[in-house]
């Protein structure tokens, strides 16, 4: 049997995913980065994107919004203020969050306060768009 990690993804609202996994891969500033059992212990940024998870012949994805990873000892956590796993992500509704998100951004320009709030909206929203149109089950 091989070595495992424990992986949690936990949002402010609840735990979204707790499993025993031979690996995860998460989405970082400086590209992709994979964790395997023994790995040294960390503590990083996330940037919002896809996290993949896998045990035996089984992947799960989810989107992350974005978050921290620690990793110590055989354990990861991943917090994130939103993460979904690929199978509930609503496509429609996160394509139609980009689209209010681009056309407000088109209207308001590179200045205001709201800019930063509606540049998170986009990013979640092309994270979902990513895993849930690519790895959602039917």
């Amino acid at each position: 049997m091989p070595r495992t990690l424990a992986v949690e993804i936990v949002t402010p609202e609840r735990i979204v995913y707790t499993n025993e996994v031979e690996f995860v891969v998460v989405p970082t500033f400086d590209g992709e980065m994979g964790v395997l059992p023994l790995h040294a212990p960390l503590v990083g940024v996330l940037k919002p994107g896809e996290v993949r998870v896998k045990y035996g012949d089984t992947t799960d994805w989810f989107a992350v919004s974005g978050g921290y990873i620690q990793v110590h000892e055989d354990k990861v956590i991943i917090l994130a203020d939103n993460a979904v796993s690929a199978s509930q992500i609503d496509v429609e509704e996160a394509r139609r969050t980009k689209e209010r998100a681009q056309e407000r951004l088109k209207e308001i320009g590179h200045a205001g306060d709201e800019v930063d709030g509606l540049a998170l909206d986009l990013d979640w929203a092309e994270a979902q768009l990513r895993v849930g149109g690519s790895h959602a089950q039917v």
